[in-house]
């Protein structure tokens, strides 16, 4: 039997997740409410949100960063039971932690939690790896006979985790502590807009890349219900940018436009997703005014793929990587890729879909694709300039 009291809430881009969470917390008043979120800037966000609606942030909500979180209610109340020492703060990592050596083949090879724990898990400064927290957080509670979560469970009433999809490895298993508690847990996040790797951990290794609803279902099904309709209306996309950018993400539910009338009311005599040969930008720039987005490499004004993430803008042209390209011409999302090493075949993304798709929606009205296409050129669901 699910439990109507824990839910994943898989939203599409620009559905206001950020405004429905606060309202969510906003709407509880008689327990404590914990909402956290895995980036400093939209911890921001969150708070920022909090005054346009209410004006202040109630008593009874605390606002935090996951790595915030695990520290002051996971690390500290607990360490004790698992080594002897102080956790000097916390190291933010963006590739594996704690190596001790390269082998032949140049892979790293860390320091192993049993032979060197202190190795493992600190930086010589004493500080605990970003990437080895989750998984610190977890051997305190097993090594405390699960005073951490039941501490947790004794201070927090309800608990509403943002940007959901950017938890991995053992993040995935204190999900799983949690929905074991009393507290009233919220996931709320977009599979699709997960634009960076924050974990290297083999721990649940196949649930990466914002795989969260998969996560859900194989191995929290009866405590958590997955909801894909509550923010599946994008306030900011239109139905061709809707319709296309959903086809990056065939395993999900597609996202579809709001019909509110303060979204839709403008005016409006150029809107769909276009094909604009190289020899048409000026042009193209001087009648619409889209702002420009890159891969990398970008130049004020213009933004990289990934740094846009959660803005919007009336119109974007986008200049595709060559791996971009090819997917508009086959519309294949995978290729196999032969390992040097092992010589063995695997399945792997064609290109950076994630950050194809963040790239496709921050567009209200029109998105323009560089593409120097012929008399030939079809793709469907988009129109040549």
């Amino acid at each position: 039997m699910q439990s109507p009291s824990n839910k994943l809430i898989v939203s599409v881009a620009g559905s206001g997740k950020t405004t429905y969470l606060v309202r969510q917390a906003l709407n509880i008043v008689s327990e404590a409410v914990l909402i956290t979120t895995y980036t400093e800037a939209n911890e921001k966000e969150i708070r920022k949100k909090f005054y346009e609606i209410n004006g202040s942030i109630p008593a009874n909500i605390t606002i935090q960063t996951w790595f915030s979180f695990l520290l002051q209610h996971g690390a500290r109340p607990y360490q004790g039971n698992l080594f002897g020492g102080n956790i000097r703060g916390m190291l933010l990592v963006n590739e594996a932690s704690g190596i001790n050596y390269r082998n032949s083949k140049g892979i790293a090879v860390p320091f192993t939690e049993e032979k060197n724990f202190i190795k493992h898990y600190f930086a010589v400064s004493g500080r605990i790896y970003s990437d080895k927290l989750s998984k610190f957080v977890f051997r305190c509670n097993e090594k405390s006979n699960g005073m951490v979560i039941q501490r947790l469970a004794k201070i927090f009433g309800h608990l509403l985790i943002d940007e959901v999809q950017d938890l991995a490895g053992n993040d995935l298993e204190l999900l799983r502590l949690f929905f074991k508690t009393t507290i009233k847990i919220t996931l709320v996040g977009d599979p699709r807009q997960v634009t960076y790797l924050t974990h290297n951990e083999k721990k649940n290794r196949q649930y990466k890349e914002g795989k969260i609803k998969q996560f859900i279902v194989d191995k929290c099904k009866k405590d958590c219900v997955v909801d894909e309709v509550t923010l599946r209306h994008s306030h900011r996309n239109n139905k061709e940018i809707c319709d296309f950018s959903s086809k990056l993400y065939p395993d999900l539910e597609p996202s579809m436009p709001c019909d509110c009338a303060e979204c839709r009311n403008a005016a409006n005599d150029h809107s769909g997703i276009f094909l604009v040969r190289k020899s048409q930008i000026l042009e193209y720039c001087s009648k619409y005014s889209p702002t420009i987005l890159r891969y990398q490499l970008a130049i004020e004004p213009e933004w990289n793929f990934g740094n846009c993430k959660g803005l919007g803008f009336d119109r974007v042209l986008i200049y595709p990587t060559e791996p971009i390209i090819q997917y508009l011409k086959d519309g294949l999302l995978t290729k196999m890729v032969k390992n040097k090493s092992s010589g063995k075949t695997k399945e792997k993304n064609a290109f950076d879909i994630a950050k194809l798709y963040v790239a496709l929606t921050r567009a209200r009205y029109s998105v323009a694709i560089v593409y120097d296409y012929n008399d030939e050129t079809f793709i469907e669901g988009i129109t040549k300039w």
